[in-house]
């Protein structure tokens, strides 16, 4: 149950169909990125803080919360460029994130509202500014492929510790999600 993030990328562009197209026009607008960046990351860590758990996972060390801004920072200007054109090192760097997410116990049920937030958001600045659709589209979609990273990782994390706990096959593992799923 291994994942490989360069294929997994793949896929998702696929599956989002995130094209060339979508690419350059990020990448066109990289300068405005920049711009809004900081704005977007107070909104983003804004959201975040009101929540009692999240806070406290925010702030469970000392400079945790600086270095999660200068992160999100990274990250969101690393959505318009792409780092190496969405490609390996883009790819490496989600699937790290999305284990770094793990392990610091951000669960699913913040990750996929704090992404709405941070979509919501930018969608507010663009429509305040007069962007065009092209480059909302384009976010969404390379925000959704993020989000899948994050997600598989809590997927893969869980599968490969139920495996190692339980010494159950691969197979035996899905068809008892299988089973289960039917009966929920």
């Amino acid at each position: 149950m291994t994942l490989n993030p360069q294929e997994f990328m793949q896929k998702m562009e696929q599956r989002m169909l995130f094209s060339n197209s979508d690419k350059a026009i990020l990448n066109f607008y990289a300068d405005w990125g920049k711009t809004v960046v900081s704005e977007m990351t107070n909104c983003f860590y804004d959201y975040l803080g009101r929540d009692p758990e999240m806070s406290s996972i925010l702030n469970a060390s000392d400079g945790r919360i600086h270095r999660l801004r200068e992160t999100f920072i990274e990250w969101f200007q690393e959505m318009f460029t792409g780092m190496d054109a969405w490609g390996t090192n883009y790819a490496e760097r989600r699937w790290r994130i999305g284990l770094i997410h793990v392990r610091v116990g951000i669960g699913p049920q913040h990750v996929v509202p704090a992404m709405a937030t941070v979509v919501r958001e930018i969608t507010q600045k663009l429509q305040a500014e007069s962007k065009g659709n092209e480059l909302r589209d384009a976010l969404s979609k390379i925000c959704m492929i993020d989000l899948a990273f994050i997600e598989q990782a809590y997927i893969k994390v869980s599968s490969k510790a139920v495996l190692k706990e339980s010494g159950w096959t691969e197979g035996s593992f899905r068809r008892l999600i299988a089973t289960d799923a039917a009966v929920v």
